[in-house]
């Protein structure tokens, strides 16, 4: 499963651009997330709280990640699950994660979460992915994430109350500069879901948000 028009979109030009020119910083190596994916301070709760939940399961989930980025978090769970399965709309970043991690369950993908086909799985993640996206694209996400049982979302959200969902142009930046944040429950996107669960809130230095993951059970 690839993309199914290589044609370049708009978000993958600018997602190429971030990683080409360093926009998140870096680690010397090829590719680099940013801080969300290397901060121990984010990573290691977060995995501690993924890693519960994926082990309460007898029997092992099929988990997609949803902008896997440079891999250094989602390395860290594939074990746990039956089948782990990494996207991302980066071809260059998908062909190097193949390169570099290797294990019986585990897959990339090249897809653009926005307008492909997802793969199909119990449970997906997305980490600190749809606060760079547009609430166009957003919805379009939104309208496939029905398809697992399971959704655990991770965002980037100011301190404190805030309007929620205020639009940007899918890139490099998020609505914190707007004092917003992606909720998938309210307008525009509407998300139904069963059950909602704060997993983890983790305050960032400097005034600079919160990092919020939640789980939601589907209908």
């Amino acid at each position: 499963m690839n993309r199914k028009n290589k044609k370049p979109w708009p978000t993958e030009a600018a997602m190429e651009q971030i990683y080409k020119m360093k926009l998140w910083g870096t680690n010397n190596d090829s590719f680099y997330s940013g801080f969300g994916s290397h901060d121990t301070k984010i990573v290691t709760p977060y995995l501690e709280v993924v890693k519960s939940f994926l082990s309460s399961f007898e029997e092992p989930l099929v988990v997609c990640d949803l902008g896997c980025g440079d891999f250094n978090v989602g390395k860290e769970l594939v074990k746990y699950t039956k089948k782990y399965i990494a996207v991302d709309i980066v071809s260059d970043l998908i062909t190097y994660n193949r390169e570099r991690f290797k294990q019986e369950n585990l897959e990339f993908y090249c897809l653009d979460i926005t307008v492909d086909n997802l793969p199909v799985g119990d449970c997906v993640l997305v980490r600190q992915v749809l606060q760079h996206l547009s609430n166009e694209e957003v919805k379009n996400v939104v309208s496939k994430l029905s398809e697992f049982k399971y959704i655990v979302l991770t965002e980037h959200l100011p301190n404190g109350n805030f309007e929620a969902n205020k639009d940007i142009i899918s890139g490099q930046g998020i609505r914190l500069k707007k004092k917003s944040g992606v909720n998938l429950l309210l307008p525009p996107f509407h998300l139904k879901v069963k059950q909602e669960k704060e997993l983890l809130s983790i305050l960032l230095e400097g005034n600079k948000g919160r990092v919020v993951t939640t789980i939601y059970q589907v209908y």
